[in-house]
């Protein structure tokens, strides 16, 4: 590519996509100063530096957490998102999950946003590295073995499929719930039981571990109350999710909001997984 690039904020995964990036780049970094991984990226003090010497800004994923700032978990000081959009005026900014609100901002500012989440290859990929954390999740939150143990999935999209088979590989009772017909025939070619979301009352107390994919609220006070007292509720959607916070919390049940699992288990696969990514829309997009 032999770009100039500003890598901006972000989690493990970005500091491990600097150092891959360097070998045939020219990378500027800011935010990422707190890293003990050592790279051969230039570290910037100045965010405004940092975004003018680059052709091309790589941003964290998810974009921000909180709204108000980007999203960076090796930085001494808040990055807020006004100022990272004010100063990549005229420029090409690759990120991800990015909100409509920041998406309106970045128009105005005349800043382009290519969304990594939006690429097909990327998401798909990144469910390999979602399923075994959610895995290595389950072993760490339960006292039973994997194996022999009924799992309850909600939901039946890239991610639930992935988390089932990979479940289900290792010989848990694998039951899947949603909605659609042709989910359910899925199911059926695949040898898991079913159940229709609508119909989760009191037989969401069969189960051991149950693992929520859509982002939307699935798990109500009323569901959860049905729940056996040790049963594990890990929720992998991003915001809202699909567990109420305020009752799970009062209810004292085993629960793991598991967002960014990709960036927490497996970085060094995820980077790869963005830099094969990023070569491509580089080829596709004139920057």
């Amino acid at each position: 590519m032999g770009k100039k690039i500003a890598v901006v904020g972000g989690d493990l995964r970005m500091i491990y996509l600097s150092k891959m990036l360097s070998k045939h780049n020219t990378v500027l970094t800011f935010g990422q100063e707190m890293a003990e991984i050592k790279t051969d990226a230039m570290k910037i003090d100045d965010l405004k530096s940092a975004i003018e010497l680059s052709d091309i800004i790589i941003g964290p994923i998810p974009f921000t957490k909180d709204g108000e700032n980007i999203n960076t978990s090796y930085s001494k000081e808040k990055i807020l998102i006004k100022d990272f959009i004010r100063h990549s005026s005229g420029k090409t900014v690759i990120t991800g999950a990015v909100k409509e609100d920041v998406l309106d901002l970045s128009e105005k500012k005349d800043v382009h946003i290519i969304d990594l989440m939006k690429e097909e290859s990327l998401t798909v990929l990144n469910t390999i590295a979602t399923a075994e954390g959610t895995i290595e999740l389950a072993m760490q939150r339960t006292k039973r073995t994997i194996h022999g143990s009924k799992v309850l999935i909600l939901g039946y999209g890239r991610v639930a499929k992935v988390v089932a088979q990979k479940f289900n590989a290792i010989n848990a009772l694998v039951t899947c719930a949603a909605r659609k017909e042709e989910a359910f025939a899925w199911m059926e070619v695949e040898g898991y039981k079913s159940i229709n979301i609508n119909k989760l009352g009191s037989n969401l107390g069969e189960y051991d571990i149950i693992i929520n994919t859509p982002p939307t609220i699935i798990l109500t006070k009323e569901r959860l109350q049905k729940l056996k007292r040790d049963c594990l509720v890990i929720d992998l959607a991003s915001r809202p999710g699909g567990v109420d916070q305020d009752a799970i919390n009062k209810l004292n049940i085993n629960y793991e909001w598991a967002l960014g699992l990709p960036g927490k288990v497996a970085p060094i696969t995820a980077a790869e997984h963005i830099s094969q990514t990023l070569e491509r829309i580089l080829m596709e997009v004139e920057i």
